[in-house]
């Protein structure tokens, strides 16, 4: 086995040993809640259930759950073997997740009920938690599904004694999907160290202890959950509440319940808290500050949280590719408002179109390295190659240094609209689009929007004698997009406006748009 604490099963039995009375994990859905001790004894019965499916070392196990605790013990009994967990967005459709477990390889999916309908042979019936696999279970690209709604009642029977398994940092620990340019996802491989490094990177400068409780909002299909507010507690030794989703007007009741010192978060949250500031009637004095991140919050958004709730806002910034946290601001009033902060452990620089680092001040392309940073792409070795080129990975993100050592995102370099804190990346959408009989050409970009930071617009042009409306084909997109993908809006053009190269000309898109809402670009 390797040295303490260089895996996450080491980790984690660790901790188990150091504070094994500590409440580790509450669920705040049912009021339940795990010691350390519990909690490993729980991931012990589940990762020898994945045994009796026939999971080994470096297997990949989907996860299609909704926030729960049972989320969080599904990802630790994949970790414990040395399996890879591969959550899946629970927003996608169907074909969508087929492509995910596919690609990934998918040896099992760990499933709750609740999305049974999502799965892409939803009428292969569940596994019974009993353990073994049959020669029909298991077809050409069928991935074999376990009900897992209660652990207790999934794993009774299983032992809480779990064999040693040769485990190093190098070795790979989650399957994140992240979309690209391309339109297709890619597999983001994310190892033991990796996480281990962020998780004591987010400690170490926000100063979280074992007596801090962060609040699980965010989804645990992202990796913002998995790193700031699950393994960042398990390394400090705290305590963390799971919630099954965001919601506005139980927000601060949770906050008083559980003394939550700090949460997760994007602007949009932030935005929503305040539409209902005059419903706040719970005591929020436990809170440190609000971890906020996905995409800038806009400083009037949060001067007016700061000054509303007395909770100071500390802005971060990452990616899948990072673990999650490469920046964050001070968790004081040094921070500054509209940085996402300065690296929290990381390598950072700002770099020309040839890769020569340029002048505080000037805007480039952000590059990271560090032990946060991903191996690679799964089997994907040319975008591997192309993201990590001259011993950096380049992000794909344009900003700028301050002479303080601040960073500033200032745009992307890719095309990706960011609405609510999720990731779309228009060249999906309009493949979708150009399989409509009716569409002859489409192009999808983001345009602002109050609440979500921006929204989902598409510019198309209908075939001779097509008739469609902009209902139709919104409805189109839902049939095979996530709905939070799809476009509020659809304008119909005669032309989609490009360069002499044939380049999209997103500026010209966005004054149309601009237009037809009668808004000033």
């Amino acid at each position: 086995m390797a040295k303490s604490n260089e895996n996450l099963r080491k980790l984690l039995e660790n901790r188990a040993l150091e504070h094994a009375e500590k409440t580790f994990l509450f669920s705040e859905a049912d009021c339940r809640e795990w010691s350390y001790s519990a909690f490993d004894a729980a991931v012990n019965r589940t990762a020898n259930l994945l045994i009796s499916y026939d999971i080994k070392k470096g297997d990949v196990v989907s996860l299609l759950l909704p926030n729960s605790a049972e989320y969080v013990i599904a990802y630790f009994a994949c970790f414990k073997i040395g399996a890879l967990a591969g959550p899946v967005n629970s927003l996608l459709k169907s074909e969508e997740i087929e492509y995910v477990t596919s690609n990934s390889e998918s040896k099992l999916m760990l499933i709750n009920s609740q999305f049974s309908h999502l799965a892409a042979d939803s009428d292969l019936p569940v596994l019974p938690a009993t353990g073994g696999l049959t020669s029909g279970d298991r077809g050409a690209g069928i991935v074999p599904k376990i009900n897992f709604d209660n652990e207790a009642a999934a794993t009774t029977g299983f032992s809480e004694t779990l064999a040693p398994v040769d485990l190093d940092s190098g070795d790979d620990a989650i399957i994140i999907y992240t979309s690209g340019t391309t339109g297709k996802p890619k597999g983001c491989l994310l190892t033991h160290g990796n996480l281990i490094a962020n998780a004591r990177q987010i400690v170490e400068w926000l100063s979280f202890s074992e007596n801090d409780r962060l609040l699980s909002v965010m989804p645990l299909f992202h990796m913002n959950a998995v790193s700031v507010t699950t393994m960042a507690a398990l390394y400090a030794g705290a305590s963390t509440v799971v919630s099954p989703k965001f919601s506005a007007s139980r927000f601060w009741e949770i906050i008083e319940k559980y003394k939550i010192t700090s949460f997760g978060s994007v602007a949009t949250m932030l935005s929503m808290l305040l539409q209902k500031k005059d419903q706040l009637t719970a005591n929020s004095n436990s809170l440190r500050f609000a971890m906020c991140g996905s995409a800038p919050v806009p400083t009037e958004v949060l001067k007016t949280f700061e000054e509303t709730f007395d909770c100071l806002v500390v802005e971060g910034y990452g990616l899948s590719e990072s673990t999650c946290r490469s920046t964050f601001n001070p968790p004081d009033k040094t921070r500054r408002p509209g940085s996402c902060g300065k690296p929290i452990g990381n390598e950072m620089k700002v770099v020309d179109d040839n890769d020569n680092e340029i002048p505080d001040g000037e805007l480039g392309e952000i590059v990271l390295r560090g032990d946060n940073i991903f191996k690679g792409y799964f089997k994907n070795p040319e975008a591997t190659a192309k993201a990590f080129r001259n011993g950096w990975f380049h992000t794909g993100d344009i900003g700028y240094r301050d002479a303080d050592g601040f960073f500033y995102i200032a745009d992307r370099k890719s095309d990706m609209i960011i609405r609510g804190g999720e990731n779309i990346y228009p060249r999906e959408i309009d493949e979708v689009l150009y399989t409509h009989p009716a569409v002859a050409a489409a192009a999808v970009i983001g345009v602002p929007d109050k609440l979500y930071g921006e929204e989902v617009t598409a510019f198309v042009v209908l075939k001779n004698d097509s008739a469609v409306s902009e209902d139709d084909l919104i409805a189109f997109c839902r049939r095979h997009l996530a709905d939070y993908k799809c476009p509020k809006t659809v304008h119909f053009v005669d032309d989609i406006p490009k360069g002499p190269t044939g380049k999209l000309l997103k500026r010209e898109l966005a004054r149309l748009a601009a237009e037809s809402l009668k808004v000033k670009v």
